[in-house]
């Protein structure tokens, strides 16, 4: 498929098959693109959980829903997928890069990071996910974890306090279903979000 048509047809999919199973390969695809987005410093702070067995994904599911939560047709949805993919960032691995000899910034202060880089990467990361799942003909999601369940998350899973959850990417082979409502609002076109030089200035203006 080539690149345009990868961006184009990319969406987020809340409807799976859950009698596919998406191929082994393919996963390990996804991650070996994933690795190749950029970071900071070639710091690489990243780490992806990849969950696939029915058991794994239940114990995602009941770590991030409160026992008395009612019950969400969104993720009702979502939780036929049979992949997940946690996306976890690594904030040390940047501090200690940007420590080293070539770095230099040996105090590790992150004041000097107004940006939290190691959530951007990582984010830079899980898009490519999203992209290779559409070039396999597959669909995906990134969404979030509540924030007071990111502790139980971590408990299920072993994850180290060290790492944070940027986000999950689900996949699978999608089913159609009603579109989301907010596709009806307009997608801001690249001349109407590009500023040419200062800031309110239109391509036009620019010439």
């Amino acid at each position: 498929m080539e690149f345009s048509e990868v961006v184009r047809r990319r969406r987020m999919v809340r409807r799976y098959d859950p009698d596919r199973a998406v191929p082994r390969e393919v996963v390990e695809r996804c991650l070996d693109n994933a690795v190749r987005a950029p970071s900071a410093g070639f710091s690489q702070g990243w780490d992806f959980l990849v969950l696939t067995t029915g058991e794994e994904r239940e114990a995602f599911w009941a770590a991030t829903t409160a026992p008395d939560a009612p019950e969400d047709p969104w993720l009702s949805s979502i939780r036929a997928a049979p992949v997940l993919v946690l996306c976890l960032s690594h904030k040390d691995a940047y501090l200690e890069r940007y420590a080293a000899p070539d770095k230099g910034w040996t105090d590790r202060d992150e004041a000097r990071w107004p940006v939290p880089y190691w959530d951007v990467d990582t984010g830079m990361a899980a898009f490519l996910v999203l992209l290779t799942a559409t070039d396999e003909g597959l669909g995906s999601l990134f969404f979030g974890v509540p924030p007071e369940r990111h502790g139980e998350v971590h408990d299920a899973f072993g994850i180290p306090a060290s790492r944070s959850i940027v986000g999950v990417v689900s996949i699978g082979y999608a089913v159609p279903g009603p579109k989301s409502p907010s596709l009806r609002r307009h997608r801001r076109t690249g001349h109407e979000v590009a500023h040419w030089g200062r800031f309110g200035v239109a391509g036009e203006d620019a010439r």
